[in-house]
C-alpha cells in the first residue's frame, strides 16, 4: 500500500508504536505499518495527531490533504537534502525555448498516441452494439490524431503545439461522451466546480494523478512546480501536470470510463453542494469510496514497460518517467526523454 487515502469523516490518523492507524470514536478502522507506507492522503474532514505527523516525517512519508473535489489543500513532507545542481539545470532547461519545445512535443505526441490507443479500445469493446454515430465519431477521432501527429513536428512554438493538440483532444472526448452509459453522458469539460458526475469523476481522477505525479518529481529530485510544457503559474505544478499527460486517458480516464461502464457507480453516488464556495458535483462518501478502490487497483494493476523489459505497477511507472525526465534535463537533450506509450 504505497499511498493510503483516508476519507472517513470525522476520523483521524495516530501513531502506535510502528503502525499509522486510522480511528474514528475511538474505533480503529484500519492500521497500516510505516515501512509499508510512502504517501497519506487525507480526503475532506480527517483529522491527525502530531505524533503521527511527526513518525510520518521520520519515516520519509509525505501527507497531502484534499477537498471533497480533489483539490488540494496542502503538502507536509519529509526535510529532504535538494540536489541543487539537478535543479539548476532544470530551471536552465525550462528557460531554454528549444528544448522545451522539443520535451513538450515527445510529451504530446505521446499524449495524442495514447488517445488513439484508448480510442481504438473503445471501438473494439463495443464493436458488436455501437451506434453508426459512434463509429463515425471515433474513425474521425483517429483521422484528426493521424493528422495532428504529422503537424508536431513543424510547430514552431508552445502556442502552436498546443492548437494541434486541442483539436485531437476534444476530437477523443468526442469519443469518450459517446462510449459512456447514456446517463453518464456530457456536453463538454466542466471542471471548477463539476457540473454533472461524469466531470466530477474526471476532475477527481485527473486531481489524484497529479498529486501521484508531483511525489513522483520529488522523488527523482526534480521541481514540481517548474515545467516544459505548461505554463508556468502560481502555485500550479507545471512540472507534475507535464508528466500527467503520458498518463491522463490510459489511467484517470480508464478509471472512470471503468467505474461507469461496469455500472460500479450510480448516480445516486453523486451529490449537489458546495465546496469552498462552489457549487457543483460532487462525489458521495459512498462514491467517493468506490472511486477510491477502483483507482488504487488501477494505480497498483501491472503493465509491461518496455524500458525494463517487464511489468510495473503503474506507480511506479510514474518514478521511472519522472527518472527519464531528469536524465534528459542532466544531459541536456529531449532526445532521452522516453515518453509512456500504451500497447
Amino acid at each position: 500500500m504505497p499511498t493510503l487515502y483516508v476519507t472517513e469523516p470525522g476520523a483521524r490518523i495516530e501513531k502506535e508504536y510502528r503502525r499509522l492507524l486510522v480511528v474514528k470514536e475511538d474505533k480503529v478502522l484500519m492500521e497500516v505499518p510505516f515501512a509499508q507506507l510512502s504517501e497519506v492522503v487525507l480526503i475532506g474532514a480527517v483529522g491527525a495527531t502530531i505524533p503521527a505527523l511527526l513518525s510520518l516525517l521520520d519515516a520519509g512519508c509525505g501527507l497531502t490533504l484534499v477537498n471533497r473535489a480533489g483539490k488540494l489543500r496542502g503538502r507536509l513532507m519529509p526535510a529532504e537534502a535538494r540536489n541543487l545542481p539537478l535543479r539548476h539545470a532544470q530551471y536552465l532547461r525550462s528557460g531554454d525555448v528549444q528544448f522545451c519545445l522539443q520535451i513538450s512535443q515527445r510529451i504530446v505526441e505521446a499524449k495524442l498516441k495514447n488517445q488513439r490507443c484508448m480510442i481504438r479500445r473503445f471501438l473494439r469493446s463495443r464493436n458488436a452494439d455501437q451506434s453508426n454515430e459512434l463509429q463515425r465519431v471515433g474513425t474521425e477521432s483517429i483521422l484528426l490524431t493521424k493528422k495532428a501527429l504529422d503537424k508536431l513536428s513543424l510547430a514552431k512554438n508552445l502556442a502552436e503545439l498546443r492548437g494541434v493538440e486541442g483539436v485531437a483532444s476534444r476530437a477523443y472526448f468526442a469519443v469518450l461522451r459517446r462510449i459512456l452509459r447514456p446517463e453518464f453522458t456530457f456536453e463538454k469539460r466542466s471542471r471548477r466546480p463539476p457540473g454533472d458526475p461524469a466531470n466530477a469523476l474526471l476532475s477527481f481522477s485527473y486531481s489524484l494523478l497529479t498529486n501521484a505525479m508531483y511525489t513522483a518529481c520529488l522523488v527523482a529530485g526534480l521541481d514540481p512546480y517548474d515545467g516544459f510544457y505548461h505554463a508556468d503559474a502560481y502555485g500550479r505544478p507545471a512540472l507534475a501536470l507535464d508528466l500527467v499527460e503520458d498518463f491522463r486517458s490510459v489511467v484517470a480516464d480508464s478509471v472512470v470510463i471503468g467505474l461507469i461502464n461496469k455500472c460500479m457507480v450510480k448516480r445516486t453516488d453523486f451529490e449537489r453542494s458546495s465546496v469552498k464556495g462552489e457549487e457543483g458535483v460532487f462525489l458521495s462518501r459512498r462514491g467517493l469510496r468506490k472511486f477510491l478502490e477502483y483507482f488504487i487497483q488501477r494505480l497498483n494493476s501491472a503493465v509491461f514497460y518496455p524500458a525494463a523489459g517487464r511489468k510495473l505497477s503503474y506507480q511506479k511507472i510514474f518514478e521511472v518517467q519522472a527518472r527519464s525526465l531528469r536524465s534528459a534535463i542532466e544531459q541536456g537533450s529531449a532526445e532521452a526523454y522516453s515518453p509512456f506509450l500504451a500497447k
